[in-house]
């Protein structure tokens, strides 16, 4: 048995044998509900997350959010100066309301973990934590010095937190992201598409439906013209998906509508097609005459693209996955996360999270197998020497 599958094996034996005290943390993290927009809740699961990561060794910051609960930052206590970083990324905040664990409880069967934020991604949190313990205990000493990044509003965009995230990225050699992976399977997530948000409201003219209706303008008439342009956007070819996803307008029944609106989402492969589509959007212009368009929005998390520096961290994780039986495949995600920021400055791996489904559903649940294999996968990722690709 040569040195690597002998690390590999004490690794998976170690984390094996502290599945009973990870569940109990998932357990702890689950049961304090952090829904995204209610900032008021965050201080006790950050404050939990500080003392957990201060037994391990590491000093945690909290940086507060003006709307949301703020994030988290930890390094080492004792770290090597000037030593290169490599950063670990996770959220606390979840889609679920306070009070849903009366509905949807933690749950533990045989081979399953559920409950609210348990997948998506909780799990993910739990791993970071026993990675750097399984680290501690065996004395394993990384290259690079893992730091640890946690916010609290990736469901609602990392509006507050992504510039901090950034300013970290562009000093990391390599990012991970403990995002949940891809279907049951758990595949990795080494790709995944921009995301973009637009409102789109249209001024007309309000005039009495049944007295007056040729002296109106409405506004949701033109709306209607708008979202047929929109949705003749889509190019399923190019990846690039437009919908209309809200709209709302008028002011009753018997009046010509003065005004209207509708809420847009569109994904996109790349940056180029990002910027095209924006362009096609903001470009719009009204039908009826007189009537007004005000368009606001852009492409909020540019794509996690396929690049060579990313594709190195798939290959060093499929080499360590199969140090410890797994088969590991990946793919690419229509949805964005916060790899999708890491990855225009650094080395990007995303969905090493802990295989499951129902990611923001009522059946949200992981693997209990796959919380143990996950944490293992991770812990030897934080050995891999700085891969240093060429872009």
């Amino acid at each position: 048995m040569n040195n690597q599958q002998d690390i590999a094996r004490q690794i998976s034996s170690y984390i094996t044998n502290s599945e009973e005290e990870m569940i109990k943390t998932l357990e702890k993290l689950v049961r304090t509900e952090s829904p995204s927009k209610q900032p008021e809740v965050f201080p006790r699961i950050l404050d939990f997350l500080s003392k957990e990561l201060n037994v391990l060794g590491y000093e945690a910051f909290r940086f507060p959010g003006k709307n949301t609960g703020g994030f988290l930052f930890a390094h080492p206590k004792k770290r090597r100066k000037h030593n290169p970083v490599q950063l670990l990324v996770g959220h606390c905040d979840t889609v679920w309301k306070t009070d849903t664990l009366l509905s949807m409880p933690f749950q533990e069967a045989e081979d399953r973990i559920s409950g609210p934020g348990a997948y998506d991604m909780k799990a993910g949190i739990t791993q970071i934590l026993y990675a750097l313990k399984t680290l501690k205990v065996l004395k394993l000493k990384p290259e690079l010095t893992p730091v640890i990044f946690i916010n609290t509003d990736e469901e609602i965009g990392s509006r507050e937190s992504k510039k901090a995230l950034a300013r970290l990225a562009r000093i990391a050699r390599r990012a991970f992201i403990l995002e949940p992976p891809l279907g049951p399977e758990g595949k990795l997530k080494t790709e995944r598409k921009g995301v973009g948000r637009f409102l789109l409201k249209v001024k007309g003219k309000a005039a009495h439906a049944g007295l007056d209706p040729e002296k109106g303008i409405s506004a949701i008439v033109e709306l209607s013209h708008q979202v047929q342009k929109l949705y003749a956007m889509n190019d399923p070819d190019r990846g690039i998906t437009v919908n209309v996803g809200m709209i709302s307008g008028g002011v009753s029944p018997n009046v010509i509508a003065p005004e209207s609106s509708a809420e847009i989402d569109v994904r996109v492969n790349n940056e180029k097609d990002g910027a095209w589509i924006t362009k096609k959007i903001l470009g719009l212009t009204p039908d009826l005459p007189d009537s007004e368009l005000y368009i606001e929005g852009g492409i909020g998390r540019q794509p996690m693209e396929a690049t060579a520096r990313n594709r190195a961290l798939w290959e060093a994780a499929k080499k360590n996955g199969n140090q410890l039986g797994l088969n590991l495949n990946h793919g690419k995600a229509g949805g964005g996360s916060d790899g999708n920021i890491t990855s225009l400055y650094t080395a990007t791996l995303d969905g090493l999270g802990t295989p499951g489904d129902g990611a923001h559903a009522p059946h949200e649940y992981i693997f209990k197998s796959g919380l143990i294999e996950r944490t293992a996968l991770l812990t030897l990722l934080l050995l891999e020497p700085d891969l240093k690709p060429d872009s």
